[in-house]
């Protein structure tokens, strides 16, 4: 099983929105950047876990949990012309951009915080990809052990 941290801005999507879904579950689409697409295409899996990451916030931080229950597909904002992810150089035979599907497992007891994660950056999250300076990218992989303390953390 991989794990995942999703960025999203929660005004636009986020842990609520997802709560409110059917069945909790929803399309995490819109991506356009290159590599946080090639890991939605290349490396994340059905079954795989993941952090939903509020950003561009009051109070940026992990809010919840989710499963991915469908790998790659085609994203279909990309061919919607009236979709802010419309993608006019996107050919339909061969989809420029992915989705993926993901289910809320839990929201987490409290907001683990941007701050929180960076007090261990040195320590126990040493290299974890969130807390690179400079790093922006909505989708990027976290191992096992960087998961499993940050659980620790809530």
């Amino acid at each position: 099983m991989g794990y995942w941290l999703l960025k999203t801005e929660p005004e636009v999507f986020g842990i609520d929105h997802l709560a409110k879904r059917p069945r909790r579950t929803a399309p995490w689409d819109g991506v356009r950047n290159y590599q946080a697409r090639n890991y939605l295409r290349d490396e994340v899996k059905r079954t795989d876990q993941a952090f939903i990451y509020h950003s561009s916030c009051a109070q940026p931080g992990v809010a919840g949990i989710a499963s991915v229950v469908r790998a790659a597909y085609a994203d279909p904002s990309q061919f919607e012309r009236r979709n802010a992810h419309f993608d006019a150089t996107s050919d339909p035979a061969a989809p420029r951009w992915v989705a993926i599907d993901v289910r809320l497992q839990r929201r987490l007891k409290r907001i683990i915080t941007l701050d929180e994660l960076r007090a261990h950056e040195e320590g126990k999250l040493l290299g974890m990809l969130l807390l690179r300076r400079g790093n922006r990218l909505s989708v990027t992989p976290v191992s096992e052990v960087h998961w499993q303390f940050i659980l620790t953390l809530e």
